[in-house]
C-alpha cells in the first residue's frame, strides 16, 4: 500500500481518543498523521515523514452491526499498510456495552482480519491516571488533574455515564458480555517480576486464551508490556491490540530503550490565540467545571436549546446562535457554545425525556444526540469560522467531535505541540474549507484541569 516505514497504525473509536494516541506517538518521536477516513496511498503521500497513522472513527457511538460495517474496510486498509502493530483504540475508561460501542465486536472483527496469535488488551495508562490491578480498572477523576482515584464501578463520572455506565471494574467480566473469546490475565505480580517470568506467563496464557489482558500501575511496567508484545508484530503479520493509548506508551517505551526512536528535545509554545472558540458536546462533570471556570474568567457562553433540537422545533439554520457567536468573536471575546453542563443540566434531562417519549432506547438516544448536537455545533462552527478570523478552536466531547470535524471539512490533522495530557494542539488539513491551516484541539470529557480552556487560549503547557 505504501513505501513508508510504518511502525504502527490505529483506528480510534472516537476523535478525542485518536488525538490522544497521536500525542503519545509524537511525544516519543514518531511522526504521525490522523485521518478522518481510511487513507489511500495518495493521502499518506501528503505526509512523507510519518512512521504511524491513525483513523479517527466514531464506533463508540455505534451499534454492533454499524461497527462491523465501518470496521471491516478500515481494518483491511490497515492490514495492507505494512505496519507491524495494529491498534483498535478505545477510551481509557473502557466505555462500551453489548449494544453500543461494543469492544467485543471490534475484537471479533479484528481477530478475523488480522489473525494474530493472540490479541493484547492494555487499558492501563498511568500518565493519564488509569491503572489496572488483577484485572480491575481504576481511574483518576479527570485526566491531567489531581483528582481522586476510584475503582471504575465507583467512579463518580463513569459509574453514571448516560449511555454506558460502568457497573463492572473487572475488564474480563465486562468484556465477556460482548464476545465469546476467552480472556486471560498477566497480573501485576507477573508484570513486576523478572522479564523471563513475565514471558513464560504470557506464553502459558496464550495457550488457553484468545485475548490477554495486561495489568500495570507504573510507567516502567508499560515498557515491560511493550517488550513482551513487540516480538509478535511484523509487517507481513501485524500484531493486533486493543486498548487505551497505553498500547502506544508500552511500545514506545520499549522502542526508546532499543534506540529505534528518539523523543524530540523540546516542544514549541504556540502562544496566545484570542479569541478562542470552544464547541462542547460533552456532558462530563469535568467539562462542566471547565466551562464554569472559563465563564468566570471572561469567556462568553451560548447555551444551545437542545430540547428544541431534540424535538425538531429549533431553527435548523441556527442563525441566531451563529450571529451571537460572530458578534462575540468580533468583539474579541472568547466563546463557549455548549449542549449541556453535565447530566444534571435541565437541558440534558429534558432532551432525553423528549427522545424517550418518541420511543427511543438508550442506544438510539446516544446515536441520535451525537448526530443532532454534533451537527448543530458543526453548522454553527463552520459559519463562524468562515465569517471571522478565528485561529484556534477547541472541540470537546468524544461522541460529537468526529461529526463536528467532518462538518468543518477537516480531512486530517497533525500534532503541533502538547498542551494537556490527552488533548494536543493540532494543525487542521481541510482543503477548501475555512479552517484549513487552523489550530484545533479535540478534548475528551475527562481531560484537563478546571482551567483547561484558558490554558488552550493562552497556549501554555
Amino acid at each position: 500500500m505504501s513505501d513508508l516505514n510504518i511502525l504502527l497504525a490505529f483506528y480510534g473509536d472516537d476523535f478525542t481518543g485518536s488525538t490522544d494516541t497521536m500525542e503519545i506517538l509524537e511525544r516519543a518521536g514518531i511522526r504521525t498523521a490522523l485521518f478522518i477516513d481510511p487513507p489511500g496511498p495518495e493521502d499518506l503521500a501528503r505526509f512523507p515523514d510519518i512512521q504511524a497513522f491513525g483513523i479517527a472513527g466514531m464506533t463508540r457511538a455505534m451499534a454492533p452491526a454499524q461497527m462491523e460495517e465501518a470496521l471491516r474496510p478500515a481494518f483491511e486498509r490497515l492490514r495492507r499498510s505494512g505496519a507491524r502493530h495494529i491498534h483498535y483504540k478505545v477510551c481509557s475508561t473502557f466505555d462500551s456495552s453489548p449494544t453500543i460501542g461494543s469492544i467485543g465486536k471490534a475484537i471479533d472483527v479484528g481477530a478475523e482480519i488480522f489473525r494474530s496469535d493472540f490479541i493484547s488488551l492494555v487499558v492501563a495508562a498511568p500518565p493519564l491516571g488509569r491503572y489496572c490491578a488483577f484485572g480491575n480498572l481504576f481511574a483518576r477523576m479527570g485526566i491531567g488533574s489531581d483528582g481522586q482515584i476510584h475503582r471504575l464501578d465507583r467512579h463518580p463520572s463513569m459509574s453514571k455515564h448516560p449511555t454506558t455506565p460502568a457497573d463492572e471494574s473487572d475488564l474480563r467480566m465486562h468484556l465477556a458480555k460482548q464476545t465469546k473469546k476467552s480472556c486471560g490475565l498477566i497480573d501485576i505480580l507477573q508484570i513486576q517480576g523478572d522479564q523471563n517470568i513475565a514471558l513464560a506467563a504470557l506464553q502459558n496464557c496464550v495457550q488457553n486464551n484468545d485475548i490477554v489482558l495486561f495489568d500495570a500501575l507504573y510507567d516502567h511496567q508499560m515498557r515491560t508490556i511493550g517488550e513482551l508484545i513487540d516480538r509478535f508484530g511484523t509487517p507481513d503479520k501485524p500484531h493486533f491490540s486493543v486498548g487505551s493509548s497505553g498500547i502506544e506508551m508500552a511500545l514506545t517505551g520499549f522502542w526508546k530503550d532499543q534506540g529505534i526512536i528518539q523523543p524530540p528535545a523540546a516542544w514549541p509554545e504556540p502562544g496566545e490565540a484570542s479569541p478562542l472558540l470552544v464547541l462542547s458536546g460533552s456532558c462530563s462533570p469535568v467539562t462542566a467545571r471547565q466551562i464554569d471556570y472559563a465563564l468566570a474568567n471572561g469567556f462568553e457562553e451560548i447555551a444551545l436549546d437542545t430540547p428544541a433540537i431534540a424535538a425538531g422545533t429549533h431553527d435548523q439554520t441556527f442563525a441566531d446562535d451563529i450571529e451571537r457567536g460572530i458578534q462575540s468573536i468580533r468583539k474579541g471575546k472568547s466563546v463557549i457554545i455548549h449542549t449541556s453542563k453535565s447530566t444534571q443540566d435541565d437541558r440534558f434531562v429534558q432532551s432525553h425525556q423528549i427522545l424517550k417519549r418518541n420511543g427511543l432506547n438508550a442506544t438510539d438516544i446516544q446515536s441520535i444526540t451525537a448526530t443532532l448536537y454534533g451537527g448543530a455545533l458543526g453548522t454553527i462552527a463552520r459559519e463562524i469560522a468562515s465569517t471571522t478570523n478565528l485561529h484556534r478552536i477547541v472541540i470537546a466531547g468524544g461522541d460529537t467531535s468526529g461529526i463536528v470535524a467532518r462538518a468543518l471539512g477537516i480531512k486530517a490533522v497533525s500534532m503541533m505541540t502538547p498542551l494537556s495530557p490527552g488533548a494536543p494542539l493540532c494543525l487542521a488539513f481541510a482543503p477548501g474549507a475555512a479552517v484549513d491551516g487552523s489550530e484545533v484541539v479535540f478534548k475528551g470529557g475527562q481531560v484537563g484541569g478546571e482551567e483547561y480552556f484558558e490554558v488552550v487560549r493562552l497556549g501554555k503547557f
